[in-house]
């Protein structure tokens, strides 16, 4: 069995995502979800981010619940207080507007 976080992701996914980041491939967005900078990467990739971004989507529902919020409001929540703070140097990020940017 796979190793797995919080929000459900395997440890394979993360490692994935996490090179595909580096490579500038894939990219954090304002709405709390993974998406992709440049192209649509291979299949093995594109169902990593579909994992992880299930995985959060569960977590913000969640955290709405929670909140009593919506599940938008949680992963735009998420993203300013958490997430931004750990895009790392090199890695991008969609903002609000819609652009990516390089950190």
């Amino acid at each position: 069995m796979l190793a797995t976080t919080a929000s459900g992701q395997s440890a394979a996914d993360k490692a994935a995502v996490d090179a595909a980041k580096a490579q500038g491939i894939v990219g954090e967005q304002s709405d709390g979800f993974l998406g992709f900078v440049k192209g649509g990467g291979d299949g093995a990739l594109r169902a990593a981010v579909a994992a992880i971004n299930g995985g959060r989507a569960q977590v913000y529902r969640e955290a709405a619940q929670r909140n009593g919020v919506s599940p938008e409001a949680a992963g735009v929540a998420a993203f300013q207080e958490v997430i931004r703070n750990r895009i790392g140097s090199g890695e991008y990020y969609r903002d609000a507007s819609g652009n990516w940017v390089r950190k």
